[in-house]
């Protein structure tokens, strides 16, 4: 416990023990007059009567001295907080519509939700990908930044689920990560347990860094990553350059994803599943040590010691003294 004004404890002990001893000095010399005129002393219950109000009343100064001094402690807070970084699959599996009106669409909606909902003190950023993966949002806490940067997602091509994992790290960490040569040791990341990669993807993997060697990357850093499904199992065929591709949710894929670096899978079925699925995702419980001011209950304290002496006092002697 730390005080704003520590020279009003100085105070506190002086003045305390000045009226104690004054106290003391008043029931000497009241004991003393007793005896001499050959009267005898109060009977322990007598005494008790006597004495405890006053004691009371003498214990409430200090309180109320304390509180003057501004005491202050400080607690240990349980809070959600640190850094999301939503991964949007925008390649052209993308644009299928099995999910209405399109899965990047039905992704985009659902982030949307997420976003709305998480509080002040989570900073939010957003990473795009096909083939290549680009942060188009640093992490912030303006929440319409965050949710324009969802609006403008879009892209072509393939698919490098490694690759946006590793653009995810180098965000987070503030450094480029790149997988280590074979043979080498993995990159110092650091440890961050207070961030989460919530990637939406329908899990098709078309080539680029290595999936798993990613979130294993992931996982030494402290990082989990939250999938989510978009997309359907049965699938859908979407048009690209003039040919029609087959294209279905891998969910096998994205599960191992999740559980390698301690997060869950998320399966959507359709756009109102996703934004639920969204909605039902596990942010890191942190910590933050914050200042909490006591005067107040050290002051309350003061004043039921206040009000308990005066209520015997009154109830006993018949008068405040």
């Amino acid at each position: 416990m730390s005080l704003h004004y520590p020279l009003v404890l100085v105070a506190a002990v002086l003045l305390t023990g000045a009226a104690v001893a004054a106290y003391v000095v008043l029931q000497r010399r009241r004991t003393a007059a007793l005896a001499a005129a050959g009267l005898a002393g109060p009977s322990k219950r007598a005494a008790v009567r006597r004495h405890l109000p006053y004691a009371l009343l003498l214990a409430a100064l200090p309180l109320l001295l304390v509180g003057l001094a501004r005491p202050e402690a400080t607690v240990v807070v349980p809070r959600v907080a640190g850094t999301v970084m939503l991964v949007f699959d925008a390649s052209n599996s993308m644009k299928a519509d099995d999910l209405e009106p399109s899965r990047l669409a039905a992704a985009q909606r659902a982030a949307s939700t997420f976003v709305e909902a998480q509080p002040s003190s989570v900073d939010i950023g957003v990473v795009v990908f096909g083939d290549q993966a680009l942060t188009t949002q640093e992490p912030t806490d303006d929440r319409a930044t965050a949710l324009a940067a969802i609006k403008r997602v879009g892209g072509t091509g393939g698919t490098s689920l490694g690759q946006a994992i590793l653009a995810s790290l180098g965000t987070i960490t503030g450094k480029p990560v790149a997988l280590p040569a074979e043979g080498a040791p993995p990159p110092d990341l650091g440890y961050w347990p207070s961030a989460t990669i919530v990637l939406f993807s329908d899990g098709e993997e078309t080539g680029g860094a290595d999936v798993q060697a990613a979130a294993d990357l992931a996982a030494t850093a402290g990082v989990r990553i939250q999938t989510v499904g978009v997309g359907t199992a049965q699938g859908t065929t979407v048009a690209v350059e003039g040919y029609q591709l087959a294209t279905a949710l891998d969910e096998e894929q994205l599960t191992a994803i999740a559980k390698t670096t301690g997060g869950s899978y998320h399966r959507a079925a359709d756009a109102d599943d996703l934004s639920e699925a969204a909605g039902q995702i596990d942010l890191r419980l942190t910590s933050k040590r914050e200042p909490l001011e006591l005067t107040a209950p050290v002051a309350g304290a003061a004043l039921v010691f206040l009000l308990l002496g005066a209520l015997l006092m009154t109830r006993w002697h018949g008068r405040i003294v």
